[in-house]
């Protein structure tokens, strides 16, 4: 999911608590810095998460 987004131009995929983006860094579900919402379920690691088609993907970089 996480290369997807990448992809599609997604380069943050949340914000820090002091407002910094912040994007996929280890890519193997260590750092925790790709979490996205996941149809409907908060706090998904993307890079964890295989894309399937009709997903709904919603990130917390506005």
């Amino acid at each position: 999911m996480a290369v997807a987004l990448m992809i599609s131009g997604a380069v943050a995929f949340r914000r820090s608590v002091s407002g910094q983006p912040r994007g996929p860094f280890c890519g193997m579900g260590i750092c925790f810095e790709c979490r996205a919402t996941i149809n409907g379920e908060a706090q998904r690691r993307t890079c964890q998460t295989p894309c399937a088609a009709g997903m709904e993907v919603v990130t917390d970089a506005v």
